[in-house]
C-alpha cells in the first residue's frame, strides 16, 4: 500500500454513519432560505473548528454568509476546493410557501430533521444539506487523520447558491443565483481545482446555464358590465394560450440543443396580471416568467432571438400583436475538459467506489454554482447523491430525504479525491 493510499484509508475509518448523522441533524436544524444563512453559516465555522479545520463565517451582509475551513498544506502542490452551497429552495415558512409549494407544509417541508432507520428527513436534508454534510466530514476526516498535504484544502459553503431572486425580507437584491459563490471568490477564496457536491451519482464536467424571461402579453382594459359593448381582448387567456404553446416549444428547444451530457429544460415558472381587489376588470397586460436552460457555449443572447422569433410565431397564430419580452436573468452554462486533472481524479475516485467502470448520466438540466466557479476559471467537476427511490418522484421529499449510507459513500469518495489532488507535487496534476 502506498502513502497516499494509507492516508485515504485512514481519513476515511473517521468516516461513520453516526458522525454524518450528528452532522446532517445540526445542519437541517439551522434554518438558511436564501438571503439569511448566516446562523447556519455560523454553526458550521464552529463545527468545523471544533474538529480541527480552521474555519470562520464569511458574512456579505447582516444577514448572508458563506463559510469557509482551510486545511493548509505546505505550499508545494495544488490547492482544492469541495464545495456545496447551504441555502434552502423554499422557505419552511408557512406564509412564504403555501399554497405554491402544496395545501400545507409537510413535516419534511420544515427544519425540522426527523430520523427514520437509515433516513433522515427535514427542509434540505438532501438538497443541499446532505451534501453540505458530507463536505464537512471529509474535510473533518483528513483533519483528524493527519494527513501530510502538498496543497491546501479548502470547504466552502456557500450562500444563495438556489436559482431564486431575493425573498421580501432580503436588504440585497442579488441574495441568490450564486452571489455567495462569487463573493467567496472575491474575496480570495481561490483554488487551482474544485469538487461541488449536488445531487447525481456520477462525475459531471458540465452544466446547463440559465436565461429567466419576462414575456408581456398585451390585451384591453375593460369593465365586465361592458364586455359585449365594447372591444375586448383579454391579457389573462391570451397569455394563458400563449403559455399552452411555449410549452410544447420548450420540448423543441431541449430536443435541438441536448448533447454532452445537458438537455435544457424549459419552464413557465409564474404568471402575474390583473388587480385582485378590482375582478370586474381585465388588465391590458399580463406578464409570464420563464426559465429557459441553456447548453454550454450557447449565449444568453442566442436564446433571446430564439425565444423572439417562436413569440412572434405565435403571436401571428393567436393574432395577438402586442407579445413583448425581455431578459431579466442570465448566468451562461460551462464546461470542465473530461481530462483535466479534477474530473480525471474524480472518476478514478468514483470507479474505486463503485468497482466498475464511471457511469455518465445524460440528459441533466439543473443548474448549480459550478458555473460560477468554472466560470471564473476554476476547473471544477459535480458529483453527488442520488435521490432516495422512495421520494425521487415526490420533487420536495426527494430535496428533503437523505439516505445516511448514500452520505458515507459520497464522502469518502470527496475524501479519496482531496488527498489524491492535495498531497502531490503540482507538476503532477497539470500546474
Amino acid at each position: 500500500m502506498s502513502d497516499r493510499q494509507r492516508w485515504i484509508a485512514e481519513a476515511c475509518a473517521h468516516v461513520t454513519a453516526e458522525r454524518l448523522r450528528e452532522l446532517i441533524t445540526g445542519i437541517v436544524d439551522v434554518p438558511s432560505p436564501t438571503g439569511f444563512e448566516a446562523p447556519l453559516a455560523g454553526h458550521l465555522a464552529r463545527t468545523l473548528t471544533d474538529a480541527g479545520v480552521a474555519a470562520e463565517a464569511q458574512p456579505l451582509d447582516e444577514h448572508q454568509a458563506n463559510a469557509l475551513g482551510r486545511l493548509r498544506g505546505d505550499g508545494t502542490g495544488a490547492d482544492l476546493m469541495l464545495y456545496a452551497p447551504i441555502d434552502t429552495l423554499t422557505t419552511g415558512d408557512a406564509e412564504q410557501d403555501v399554497p405554491w409549494i402544496g395545501p400545507e407544509l409537510r413535516p419534511d417541508m420544515r427544519a425540522e430533521a426527523a430520523h427514520d432507520g437509515d433516513f433522515v428527513t427535514g427542509l434540505g436534508a438532501s438538497n443541499p444539506k446532505g451534501h453540505v454534510a458530507c463536505v464537512a466530514m471529509a474535510a473533518e476526516a483528513i483533519a483528524r487523520a493527519g494527513v501530510p498535504l502538498s496543497g491546501d484544502l479548502v470547504a466552502a459553503f456557500g450562500a444563495g447558491g438556489m436559482p431564486t431572486n431575493a425573498l421580501p425580507a432580503s436588504t440585497r437584491r442579488n441574495t441568490g443565483q450564486g452571489a455567495g459563490c462569487s463573493f467567496l471568490l472575491e474575496q480570495g477564496g481561490w483554488t487551482d481545482f474544485a469538487v461541488i457536491a449536488k445531487p447525481g451519482w456520477t462525475v459531471s464536467w458540465e452544466e446547463v446555464g440559465l436565461a429567466w424571461f419576462d414575456i408581456e402579453v398585451g390585451g384591453t382594459h375593460t369593465y365586465v358590465g361592458s364586455r359585449h359593448r365594447l372591444p375586448y381582448a383579454n391579457a389573462i387567456a391570451r397569455a394563458g394560450e400563449v403559455a399552452v404553446r411555449l410549452e410544447r416549444w420548450f420540448a423543441g428547444f431541449a430536443e435541438r440543443h441536448t448533447g454532452g451530457t445537458v438537455s435544457p429544460q424549459g419552464v413557465i415558472a409564474s404568471i402575474e396580471g390583473g388587480w385582485r381587489r378590482m375582478a370586474a376588470t381585465t388588465p391590458a397586460a399580463c406578464r409570464l416568467r420563464a426559465d429557459l436552460r441553456l447548453p454550454p457555449g450557447f449565449s444568453p443572447l442566442a436564446a433571446k432571438r430564439e425565444l423572439a422569433a417562436e413569440l412572434a410565431r405565435i403571436g401571428e397564430e393567436l393574432s395577438i400583436p402586442d407579445i413583448g419580452m425581455e431578459l431579466v436573468l442570465a448566468i451562461p452554462g460551462t464546461h470542465t475538459p473530461p481530462d483535466s486533472w479534477v474530473a480525471r481524479s474524480a472518476i478514478a475516485a468514483w470507479e474505486e467506489t463503485e468497482g466498475r467502470p464511471h457511469e455518465v448520466i445524460r440528459g441533466n438540466s439543473g443548474a448549480t454554482d459550478a458555473n460560477i466557479l468554472r466560470g471564473r476559471g476554476i476547473p471544477t467537476v459535480r458529483v453527488g447523491m442520488p435521490k432516495v427511490a422512495h421520494a425521487a418522484d415526490d420533487f420536495s421529499l426527494g430535496m428533503n430525504t437523505v439516505d445516511v449510507r448514500e452520505m458515507v459513500r459520497l464522502t469518502r469518495l470527496l475524501v479519496r479525491v482531496a488527498v489524491d489532488t492535495t498531497t502531490r507535487p503540482r507538476s503532477e496534476v497539470g500546474l
